[in-house]
């Protein structure tokens, strides 16, 4: 009809922040905060409502000329691919707002405004059609995360932000030199479609593959560009943390799906081998990392590498199993983890402690937070019935399908995660609470259920009926993998 809801969509949280300015009072700032979320998911919901599932072309579409001389142009759309991650992106949001309602009890104002910047950079990620754009809200995200973390983070909060800062930045650059390859070898626009239709030289192709796979591979993390990461949500408050596992750690993988996949098929089709080598590495290294872990936030830090270590297994098993596993494994990470943070959150709250070894007996002093700590964390180990089996079954019927060894790599995280979780539970959840701790210990308020109940909805609606999702991204997968296999079967 006309109407500019991606634009809505990208630029509501962008206005909220301008908003807050010229607001006083912390509870203001957080009732407008949360407005404004709820109001950028409630455009993402209807986004969905009027997607297409049917159609494998870009929908919402709006293209209109920005630097004409330049081929530089304000696109926007999104696909079967990047709708479910706007919607990610607006549902972990508002989470995020009441996540920090307590916890953030300084320069309120200031964090809100980034935290309202940094969803704008997002959705602006998922939603660009135009490479330059793309870059544009690439690289901004560096900063409201790096304030996030570095102004409102932990002891160690300056080391972790510059280390965030310093990798995510190098892997950028390398992103720009390819953006100005791609560039000159694609008949000199920036229209991401109009680039994945060209058909580039292989050598280019080889070249522009192992740029983007740096950049990407910082973002994801995959191993060995993986350092960053543990540092980062040890130190990032809870609500830096949820958005960097549910979101930001996206944006990699989404760079494989819109670039790598699509404008380097070649490229993609025999670096493959490789790709999945550096998947089932990550997936066991990670989970050998989480299962030495004493501090909670690690453990659930490095469960994060391990698990996306399935989702590029998936991606790179060129498949359409092992495609749409990954896919939908990357919004059940999003939902699991992201929750899983949450959870972390809520206890050092109560506690100011991240030591398993500190806890025990959470059932009894806290049985409703144990309950629901059990789901997610079942969720993790991707038990029948929960959102991440549908996925990680998916990917590994499409790994073992493109590589026995990474398949089995893939059965050997899964354990390692089933002994990690399993181990955390017990260790924090069941046996005797210290005397200490049930002078510390409440049960979950009514403001945590809010944020709790929509992430337990999709664990347990993908979990039983995955269909809807598989629908939506179905279309745009099989067309992805029209284009790898035939432009990607010459070499």
């Amino acid at each position: 009809m006309g109407f500019p809801l991606l634009s809505f969509i990208v630029f509501t949280p962008a206005a909220g922040a301008v908003v807050l300015m010229f607001l006083r009072g912390d509870d203001a700032v957080r009732w407008t905060a949360l407005g404004v979320t709820l109001l950028d998911l409630a455009f993402s919901i209807a986004m969905l409502a009027g997607f297409d599932a049917t159609s494998s072309t870009m929908q919402f579409t709006e293209m209109r000329p920005w630097v004409p001389a330049l081929g530089i142009t304000y696109g926007l759309g999104v696909d079967g691919i990047s709708v479910l991650f706007v919607f990610l992106t607006a549902l972990l949001s508002w989470i995020c707002v009441l996540a920090s309602w307590v916890a953030i009890d300084r320069k309120v104002k200031e964090f809100m405004i980034s935290l309202l910047v940094m969803q704008a950079l997002m959705l602006g990620v998922f939603c660009a059609l135009d490479l330059f754009l793309f870059y544009v809200f690439w690289e901004a995200m560096l900063i409201p995360m790096y304030l996030i973390i570095g102004v409102w983070g932990g002891e160690g909060r300056f080391y972790a932000a510059f280390k965030f800062f310093l990798y995510t930045l190098a892997g950028s650059l390398l992103f720009l030199i390819g953006v100005i390859v791609l560039y000159l070898h694609g008949g000199k626009t920036f229209d991401i479609l109009a680039l994945t239709a060209q058909d580039l030289p292989f050598q280019v192709q080889s070249w522009l593959f192992f740029a983007f796979l740096v950049a990407f591979a910082v973002k994801v993390p995959m191993v060995p560009v993986h350092t960053w990461l543990p540092d980062a949500h040890v130190q990032a408050p809870t609500a830096g943390s949820i958005i960097l596992a549910g979101v930001l750690l996206k944006m990699g993988a989404y760079g494989f799906l819109r670039f790598s996949l699509p404008m380097l098929p070649a490229a993609a089709s025999y670096y493959s081998p490789l790709m999945l080598l550096l998947s089932a590495l990550a997936i066991v290294y990670g989970g050998l990392l989480a299962l030495a872990q004493d501090d909670l936030k690690k453990l659930v830090a490095y469960s994060s590498i391990s698990h996306m270590g399935f989702v590029t297994l998936g991606i790179f098993a060129l498949n359409l199993r092992g495609l749409e596993g990954g896919i939908l494994q990357m919004f059940n990470h999003g939902v699991t983890t992201g929750a899983l943070f949450l959870f972390v959150g809520l206890i050092y709250e109560r506690t100011h402690t991240r030591s398993i070894a500190d806890y025990g007996g959470l059932m009894k002093l806290a049985p409703v937070y144990s309950v629901f700590l059990a789901m997610f964390t079942l969720s993790s180990m991707a038990l029948p019935g929960t959102n991440s089996f549908v996925g990680e079954l998916l990917v590994l019927s499409g790994g073992f399908a493109a590589s026995l060894a990474a398949g089995a790599a893939a059965v050997l995280g899964a354990l390692l995660g089933a002994a990690y979780l399993l181990g955390m539970y017990g260790n924090v959840a069941l046996g005797q609470p210290s005397v200490g701790l049930k002078l510390k210990v409440r049960d979950v308020n009514a403001r945590e259920m809010v944020a709790i109940l929509p992430l337990a909805v999709f664990v347990l609606w993908v979990g039983f009926y995955p269909k809807p999702f598989l629908n939506i991204i179905d279309g745009s997968v099989q067309h992805l993998l029209a284009q790898v296999h035939a432009k990607g079967s010459g070499q």
